[in-house]
């Protein structure tokens, strides 16, 4: 099967969903919000964002409730903390949230804490659900 046919066929499926192939450039490929890096001997995953991408959330000086403003960090984080990236594209993503946060009003310690918050949860056991049983009984 060749791409021309995939492209076709995945653009039948429903009218509202195109695929759009996107060009290798330097030797990286946009890939939904991946950007896949091609060496010599393998392949890296970084962050993609398109070129239009703001480096602003809902400021942290308005009125929305905070769980709202806090919305868009815990997604970035989730990302960055759950993809396979390269110690070098983690440290830039890193740097590119505390970024955003800055322009957008938020407190650094802040930040710095949600990711603390949420990286401690990915490494904690799942708690047993209260009316689990186990088999012993």
């Amino acid at each position: 099967m060749n791409l021309d046919t995939i492209t076709h066929y995945t653009n039948t499926i429903n009218n509202n969903l195109e695929l759009c192939l996107t060009p290798e450039q330097n030797n990286r490929v946009g890939f939904i919000d991946l950007a896949i890096i091609r060496n010599t001997t393998n392949l890296k995953t970084d962050i993609f964002r398109k070129p239009t991408t703001t480096d602003t959330t809902t400021s942290y000086l308005s009125n929305y409730p905070q769980e709202q403003k806090l919305a868009a960090y815990r997604f970035l984080l989730d990302r960055m903390l759950n993809l396979p990236l390269h110690k070098n594209c983690l440290e830039n993503e890193w740097q590119t949230i505390l970024h955003i946060a800055k322009n957008s009003h938020f407190p650094t310690a802040l930040i710095h804490n949600l990711r603390h918050r949420m990286a401690q949860k990915r490494t904690q056991p799942p708690l047993p659900h209260p009316n689990h049983t186990s088999q012993e009984e």
